[in-house]
């Protein structure tokens, strides 16, 4: 799952960076809107932490411009104002939710995982896939049960062909999902993990397809083709 947090104070940032990080999500940070808007066209995000009071441009006025370029991933405002102007504000332009800080981490962690829940319509806690299960929550799979030994990028390609189960993911999507910093993952790098996957998880009723020219598709299957 992957985080766009838009904070510019260092410290608080590094500690949710380092905090969300624990609990398994790929944290994107960004002290400033324009540093924030250029990430969102260069990667896609599950969620948006944001700040209002923003260096080069007011957070209410970022979430504004995003929604009117229909930039739909939800945003879960973080901030000092707790007025209840601001919070009326906030989501009269988009917000999908609002905290005040000081916050509760603990709180802050069941938010997130509501949020990226709604935007993904049946999303529940476990989504299950022939006898493989991604377990939401803890960020892990489970095959008949017990956890599936996988290495960091598979672990993020099966995640994301879990939560688009019976759709086609893009090469892109997977590409753009993986991303960390400066960090890419090249088509080659992808196919190599693809090909790992399919043999992990082969035993366990699940399969990857590749439709050519559009990406990849997992399904659940109980024969050998």
């Amino acid at each position: 799952m992957n985080i766009l947090l838009v904070e510019d104070d260092s410290v608080l940032a590094d500690g949710l960076r380092h905090t969300l990080r624990q609990s398994g999500y790929d944290v994107t940070s960004a002290a400033t809107a324009t540093y924030a808007e250029g990430m969102l066209l260069a990667k896609n995000f599950d969620l948006i932490v944001l700040d209002l009071g923003l260096p080069d441009m007011d957070g209410q006025k970022l979430l504004r411009n995003l929604r009117t370029r229909q930039v739909t991933v939800p945003v879960l405002v973080l901030t000092a104002r707790d007025a209840l102007d601001d919070r009326i504000e906030a989501l009269k332009k988009g917000a999908d939710d609002y905290m005040a800080k000081p916050f509760d981490l603990a709180e802050l962690e069941t938010r997130i995982h509501a949020l990226i829940r709604r935007s993904y319509g049946n999303f529940s806690k476990d989504i299950v896939c022939g006898r493989l299960t991604l377990d939401t929550l803890e960020h892990r799979v489970l095959a008949d049960g017990e956890p599936l030994i996988l290495f960091a990028r598979e672990y993020g390609i099966l995640e994301c062909l879990m939560l688009q189960i019976g759709r086609v993911v893009s090469k892109e999507k997977i590409a753009q999902r993986l991303a960390t910093g400066d960090d890419e993952l090249g088509d080659n790098a992808i196919e190599v993990n693809i090909h790992r996957l399919r043999k992990r998880i082969k035993p366990y009723g699940a399969r990857i397809r590749t439709l050519r020219g559009l990406g990849y598709l997992l399904e659940q299957h109980s024969g050998e083709a």
